[in-house]
Formats: C-alpha cells, structure tokens, sequence
C-alpha cells in the first residue's frame, strides 16, 4: 500500500489541485479532516479501475468492464427511505408508506455518522456532475463517498461536465453523503435497521448508511427531480424511456415515450435501430420537448446476449461496471444466465457507450406518442389499444403489470403489480399532481396514447404463451410510421378499450383476446377478475382525482 501511495503522489497532487481554495474551504466546513483524508475530485476512470482493484476487490472482464459488489445488500431497500418532514417541503410531500417521515435531528445525527466514517477513510471520492440535460432545468449534483466503485457509478450515472464546467462548477444544489459500507444506528429515533438512505429537501442533501448498493444513488437523484421539477420549474418529471425519429435534414423528428414497470420492455423497446435512443429510464417532459435526467444507464443483465441485446451488449466495455455479475475465473468472462449472488444484476454505462444515443439527450419537440407497457400474465389485456386522455391518467395512476408466478414458491397464480405513476417507489408528491400535469400537456400537444401488453396471449400464464416480441416490434412500429393511429377499431369490453382490427405484420387475430382464448367463459372471468384488481388499487387515489378519470377505468 505505501509504496503505491508513494507512487502516485504525483497524480494525488495533481488531483488535490483541482480543487480551489474556496471548495476545500466547504469540506473543511461540512466537518471533513483535511489533514487526514486524501480527496480525489472527478478522478480519471483508470484510477478509479486501479482503486477499486486494490481496496474492494474488484476485477476486470474480458471486454474491458469493471466487476464489482455490493455487498448484502443486491437491491434498493424502500422500507428504510426516509424524507425529512421540514417546513420547506412537508406540505407538498405525499405522506405514507413511499414517502416515510424522519425528523431534522435524526437527519443531523446520521449526517454526522456519515461524515465520521468518512474522515476514517484513507481515500474519499468527489463526483461533481450535473442531473437534467436541459441547462435551464438541470442541478448540480456532488457525490461524496468512500469507495471508488460508487465514484465510478454515479460517473456514469450523472451528465459529466467538460473542464470548462468543472473548473466553474461552484456549490452544488444537491449533496449525496455515501457511507453505505459503515451501518446506521439501530438505537436512534425512527431507525428500523441498520440500513438508511435519507432526503433533506431543506438542506438539499442525502445520507446513505449500512447499504452498497448504488442504485440508491440514482433513485435518490430521481426522486429529488421528481420534487424539484414540478414544485420549483413546473416541469414534469416521468420515470420512461423516450426516443427521436431520425432525419436526414438535420429537423427535429417525432419523440415517444415509453412508460412501464421492470421486465415490461422499457428498455429493450426504446433501443430501436431506426431511432435514436434520447434516454431510458428517467425524463422530464418540459415546456419546450424532452430531456433526459441522466448520463448513462443502469441496465438489467440477466440472460443477457449479444443477439437478444446488442446494444446493450455491446456497451459493456472499458469505464462500465458490471455489478453482482458473476464471472468465470478462468477467462474472466461474465456469465449472464448465473443468478447466484442476485437476480437483479446490473451494468452502468455512459449513454454514449449506445451507439444510437442522441448526445446532448435532449429532443427540442414535444412527444407525438405516449406508449404504456404493461406485462399482463392474466393474457387478458390487448397487444395494443389507443387511450382517451381520461384513460390515459387512469392507466397513469393505476401504474399496472403482473410477474410471472416464481418457480420455487409453488404459487400457480400471476401476481399483479400496482406501481402509481409507473414509479412508485421514486413518486414524492401525490400521484394525482403528475397525472393532472400528464393529462393537461397530452391535451396541448395533442399526443397519441397506446396501451401495449408485452405479455401473454391465448390464455394466462401456465396455459397462454407471451406476445412474440416481433409482433410487439410491429406494433410500435405501425405507432412510429402513423398506419395504427389510422386504423379501424372496436372496443373491448369491460376496460371499454379501442383495439385495432389491423396492424401491419401482426396476425389479426391476437389483436381481440378473446378470439385465441380456447374457453371462452374463462376468459370472461380472468377479465372481470382483473378489473376488480384495477378497481380496489384505484381506490387509495381516487379521492384527489377527477371522476371523470375514475370512470374511465374498467366498469363491472
């Protein structure tokens, strides 16, 4: 360890010179031991890459990515999210199991803890980076933490600024303290456990105790936006991915949205050859077009192949982290299909790493399509239907997918999945203020809606098989060259929903599930059984919502 200290004093000088007199000044305020820590702010990847294989026990892939670990902890840990209740923000927070209360004064202690493990470190990263690609809309974003794979993350992660950028960067808006690897205090008012990720609207701060997961990062980034953009700049925030028509005369094409939950086809879906891909899980739709909150992607990698998801594939390479992803040791390559350690493992990249990326992850034009993807393992709900603007909020609100029943349990059933805003973990204001700010631009602009179901046909899960992602393909497709919003339609019953009676390279009869339903009377039941579904998770908003879109969800 000392002799590649001393071999790298030159760099840590360097780094150390990055800072201005006036940013030290800050982190000898906020309590850092100046004389003690070694800070580097923005290191270069291969440093980071050398950190994170000396002191966490990271390696390298055979493409040039980082392996590294999170620890216990594989996956967010919603129950332990606090928000502050302070008089700034309390008003507008909507309350409740999402948006769970904590005091300022346990705020200030676990802060304290934070920074104290912080100045025990020998090494402390600084990210300084931006959240929204708009420079009207976006905030300033450092990251403080103690391992080099967090730093590396959020690098990613974040927009990373130029020189120019950092070097004028100034105070940030928004300050994330990342202790993850040393735990809470069980004993202090309001702890559940020993883990604990907090927001402080007031101070515009973050503190991450006894979790390594970095995507707590980004999610604690997204739901400051999800405050910030509609309470401050008006703007709506949205969790979707979204992607541009490309022109050859330099015009802005038309922008779809992509709304759904996990494993509905968010980002498999938006990663089109013939569009360009402007971002694929966190946006702001803004009074002039669509931008992108983030840098990069954080994308799922179970089962991945280059032939299922080259794009995605093909951007694990030199500067992203593969994270839980166990590898073979003897060729160092990644194996995929291994969920041993999690399920959920996961790579982050820089949105340039895609090759269709839009860079800056800006369209200047308002959305022509808005499409919701839902995974209905019930095999009840149409491949495609157009929404009403009523509609439309209600599907919003409702926020609806169903997982397919888990091997081991012995469970035989679906089981369905009511996430308000396609995003209720991230959601801090009442679902209602999005839906309204949805509905109220789908009307100016005039957008198109379509409700798309990924999942299965021919009878639910066990007996039905799941859409073929081709025939999806065409759907979106049909959307994009204008053929569907053209076609004729029926409605089908129950959800009162108008389903085409055409699309191209689709066969037409999976277009109505009944018709590739065997028993007829089980159909009818599997939808009025989920209807019921829909009516009682809509009924915990229904009270700050307009009728009129209460009633365009299923009638029984």
């Amino acid at each position: 360890m000392l002799g590649h200290k001393h071999h790298s004093h030159h760099h840590d000088e360097f780094e150390q010179n990055q800072f201005l007199g006036k940013e030290l000044k800050y982190f000898s305020q906020a309590g850092f031991d100046l004389d003690r820590i070694h800070i580097s702010r923005n290191a270069p990847i291969a440093s980071l890459y050398e950190d994170a294989i000396l002191n966490e026990g990271a390696v390298i892939s055979s493409s040039g990515a980082l392996i590294n670990f999170s620890g216990k902890k594989t996956g967010r840990s919603p129950k332990d999210k606090r928000i502050v209740f302070e008089e700034t923000s309390k008003d507008e927070i909507w309350w409740g199991p999402v948006n769970i209360k904590m005091d300022e004064h346990t705020f200030e202690i676990n802060r304290e803890r934070a920074i104290d493990y912080l100045n025990t470190r020998e090494n402390v990263y600084v990210f300084d980076g931006f959240a929204g690609w708009d420079p009207k809309y976006r905030i300033k974003v450092r990251v403080i933490a103690s391992r080099a794979y967090h730093a590396l993350f959020m690098h990613n992660m974040l927009i990373r600024p130029t020189a120019e950028e950092l070097a004028n960067f100034g105070d940030p808006d928004f300050i994330i303290y990342n202790a993850g690897q040393f735990p809470a205090n069980r004993f202090t008012t309001g702890m559940t456990s020993t883990t604990s990720v907090e927001v402080n609207f007031k101070r515009m701060e973050m503190v991450i105790l006894g979790t390594e997961y970095a995507g707590e990062m980004k999610k604690g980034i997204f739901s400051v936006m999800h405050y910030l953009q509609p309470v401050k700049f008006g703007q709506l925030s949205l969790h979707s991915s979204a992607n541009q028509a490309k022109t050859t005369d330099g015009s802005e094409g038309d922008v779809t949205l992509f709304f759904g939950l996990s494993g509905t086809g968010k980002t498999t879906l938006s990663a089109d050859p013939n569009r360009l891909l402007i971002g694929d899980d966190e946006h702001v739709w803004s009074d002039t077009g669509v931008f992108n909150i983030e840098g990069g992607c954080y994308a799922k990698c179970i089962n991945l192949s280059a032939e299922k998801e080259p794009e995605i594939f093909g951007a694990i390479r030199f500067g992203s982290i593969l994270e839980n992803v166990v590898y073979n040791p003897a060729d160092r390559k990644p194996d995929y299909d291994d969920v041993s350690i999690t399920e959920n493992t996961r790579c982050a990249y820089p949105i340039e790493y895609i090759p269709n990326a839009k860079i800056p992850c800006i369209a200047a034009r308002q959305p022509s399509n808005i499409i919701m993807l839902t995974c209905d393992a019930f095999g009840v709900l149409p491949p495609v239907s157009r929404l009403t603007p009523e509609q439309a909020s209600y599907h919003f609100v409702a926020g609806y997918t169903s997982k397919t029943p888990g091997t081991e349990d012995g469970i035989l059933e679906p089981s369905p999945t009511f996430s308000t805003c396609y995003g209720q973990p991230f959601i801090i204001l009442h679902p209602g203020r999005y839906a309204a700010m949805l509905a109220e631009r789908m009307e100016k602009t005039k957008a198109n809606c379509w409700l798309i179901n990924t999942g299965w046909t021919g009878g639910k899960f066990g007996t039905g098989k799941r859409c073929p992602l081709k025939y999806t393909r065409a759907i979106v497709d049909s959307i994009h060259d204008g053929t569907l919003a053209k076609a004729e339609f029926e409605t089908f019953p129950v959800f009162n929903l108008s389903i085409p009676k055409h699309v191209n390279g689709v066969p037409s009869e999976i277009l109505h599930p009944e018709k590739v339903w065997q028993d007829k009377t089980a159909f009818n039941n599997e939808v009025r059984r989920l209807a019921g579904m829909f009516q009682k998770a809509f009924a915990k908003y229904e009270d700050a919502i307009d009728p009129v879109v209460k009633n365009a969800g299923p009638i029984l």
